[in-house]
């Protein structure tokens, strides 16, 4: 079986460690992440995948500073075109709805249909607000602003470890991400859906607030999510179904649960599930949306493994399948049936003169 990778993986080139890297690596960070401090109080924080990849970059320089510079490069190459595809899915969603009314009504009665008994008949976004929401930030808030945030940065920051540890499993990791990226693209033009808030502001549901970074008001810090809360005006307000969110936290802890320790599972699978109630406690999903996010997890990793099973497959078949050399055969004739049998003849170890 013949596996193409890349011959000179990114996280073993380059030198060997000298005696201080230690030193010089605490050091890179520190700077590294006063800078990503000062950029967070100036800025905001990194939501564009763009913005996000440079600070991701910089942070495996830092990690890896005593590399050559060719190394780092290669995180440019392989890297670029991503952000390039998630800018334009990001862009592109925006024209999911094509100026029609957005699919609203229906979630609405799924999840009164599905939750309603334990709500009073309400969907779950309103029963949650009503017992949670408060003029004041309390500390769920703040809980709810930092896992909401995590979701424009922790898929990407798990593929960045992933380049720098197997190439071969960052390959199998962006293509289940892209994979799911462009499954939930094309719902979003065939289906477009409104979230809660949307409904709530058109008269399909009661009052609903959209409080998702509401949390950052307990540190001061009203322009932290500037570029947060300029994404969600510019964002399409019909691109709800599925929630990408849940999706994008449970493909994460899926793709690592195999290789984790059973007792640390708790813990990973906590991470969708403080996702899901965030984005429905904040008025940004149904639970309809949740489910089907996660329904197309499942669907990723049958559809890509699957597909790559068959793409093994085939490129062994014809090495399998093809018929014996007659001049190889010639040639191992004198060794008898059982060599000819157990050992595979190739015409570069062929003796020229027996």
């Amino acid at each position: 079986m013949a596996v193409v990778t890349d011959p000179q993986p990114p996280a073993r080139t380059g030198p060997t460690a000298s005696p201080d890297g230690g030193r010089r690596r605490v050091v890179a960070m520190v700077i590294w992440g006063v800078a990503f401090l000062a950029g967070w109080f100036a800025i905001g924080l990194p939501t564009d995948p763009a913005y996000a990849f440079v600070w991701i970059w910089a942070a495996t320089i830092a990690w890896n500073s005593s590399r050559p510079w060719r190394s780092h490069l290669r995180f440019a190459r392989d890297w670029i075109p991503v952000v390039l595809l998630l800018a334009g899915y990001n862009l592109s969603r925006g024209f999911a709805d094509n100026g029609a009314t957005p699919h609203a009504m229906e979630l609405i009665v799924a999840d009164r249909f599905l939750f309603g008994w334990g709500t009073g008949g309400e969907v779950p976004t309103i029963w949650l607000q009503q017992h949670l929401y408060r003029p004041d930030v309390h500390w769920w808030d703040v809980l709810a602003s930092w896992v909401y945030f995590s979701h424009f940065v922790v898929t990407l920051a798990a593929a960045a470890v992933l380049w720098l540890r197997d190439r071969g499993r960052w390959a199998a990791y962006m293509r289940r991400w892209g994979f799911l990226c462009a499954a939930g693209l094309v719902t979003y033009f065939l289906y477009p859906a409104a979230p809660p808030w949307w409904a709530a502001q058109n008269g399909l549901l009661t009052e609903v607030a959209r409080i998702s970074t509401r949390g950052w008001k307990a540190f001061g810090m009203h322009g932290a999510g500037n570029l947060l809360n300029a994404g969600q005006i510019a964002s399409n307000p019909v691109a709800a179904m599925p929630s990408l969110h849940t999706a994008f936290a449970l493909f994460v802890v899926l793709f690592f649960l195999g290789a984790t320790r059973r007792r640390w599972w708790p813990l990973l699978l906590a991470y969708p599930l403080a996702m899901t109630f965030t984005l429905v406690y904040s008025g940004e999903h149904y639970m309809i949306d949740v489910l089907v996010g996660w329904a197309y997890v499942g669907m990723t990793f049958l559809v890509v493994g699957l597909a790559e099973r068959w793409w093994v497959a085939r490129r062994v078949r014809p090495a399998a399948t093809a018929p014996p050399d007659p001049a190889a055969l010639a040639g191992w004739a004198g060794d008898g049936p059982e060599v000819a049998r157990d050992t595979p003849a190739e015409p570069s170890a062929v003796p020229a003169d027996r």
